[in-house]
């Protein structure tokens, strides 16, 4: 795998890409009416803005992301760092290093929602380890807790789709993860069934893609770490070339990068 300043992604991350799913965020929390008496626990939290919507509609958040400290760090600033003299930013908030079995809360304190907000459905293997997660986290809410999975749309409505093909025409084509494939309309159902969810209900959200020019479009994309597969196999100058292609036909006489996308989010219920 090629060299990745992971703290530069990151940023990258939380500056360019993670605003990408606000409309997502703000569909769930207004469909599940989101308050004062909400205790949430975000997994794969990321940069932690989806616990900074929350925490502003009044709700207690955990997040925790042992996939990546480098976005964990930045969740700190947002969330647990001054924001003037004698304030914070968001006064309950709480960010774990390790898994949902480390964001244990006292009794009587259980989690009432559980969100996984990062997309699956697009990459083949990209639902690998979920299953885990929302397993560790199902004793840590309490019986009937709403769980929140978000997925791509079909490949149709989603723009990226064509972009997204790039990780699969330069990744090793014996790679069995890494590499792009068309959504399912099951992929969400399929999960909260291995991990022993209740379906109760789902929705679509248009989270359009838009990039101020051709280089923060880049830079957002990578950050996902979608295209390390095919950088892993190639290299990243070759990726950049073919990604720069395929988002050509995404331009605006502007120099905006513009990709309209269907989202779709499943609730589910613990038992």
């Amino acid at each position: 795998m090629p060299h990745v300043d992971l703290c530069a992604r990151a940023r990258d991350w939380a500056e360019i890409q993670e605003r990408m799913l606000v409309p997502l965020y703000e569909a769930v929390y207004e469909r599940l009416e989101i308050g004062s008496g909400t205790r949430l626990l975000g997994l794969g939290c990321g940069s932690g803005l989806a616990l900074l919507m929350a925490a502003r509609r009044g709700a207690s958040v955990t997040g925790v992301d042992p996939s990546s400290p480098e976005r964990l760090v930045l969740a700190r600033e947002r969330l647990l760092s001054d924001a003037a003299p004698g304030t914070r930013a968001c006064v309950d908030a709480r960010l774990i290093d390790g898994g949902p079995a480390d964001a244990a809360v006292p009794a009587g304190s259980a989690y009432n929602l559980v969100t996984a907000f990062q997309p699956i459905g697009c990459m083949a293997g990209d639902s690998e380890g979920l299953g885990e997660l929302l397993a560790a986290a199902a004793p840590l809410a309490q019986r009937g807790t709403r769980v929140v999975l978000a997925g791509w749309g079909p490949p149709e409505r989603c723009a990226t789709s064509s972009v997204l093909r790039v990780a699969t025409k330069l990744a090793d084509p014996l790679r069995s993860t890494g590499s792009w494939r068309p959504a399912l309309r099951d992929d969400l159902e399929e999960v909260a069934q291995r991990a022993g969810l209740r379906p109760d209900g789902s929705g679509r959200v248009a989270c359009p893609f838009g990039y101020a020019d051709m280089d923060s479009a880049v830079r957002g994309l990578l950050s996902t770490g979608l295209f390390d597969a095919a950088a892993a196999a190639t290299d990243q100058a070759q990726v950049d070339k073919e990604l720069r292609e395929a988002l050509h036909p995404h331009q605006r006489a502007d120099g905006t990068v513009w990709m309209p996308n269907i989202f779709r989010y499943l609730v589910a219920r613990t038992a």
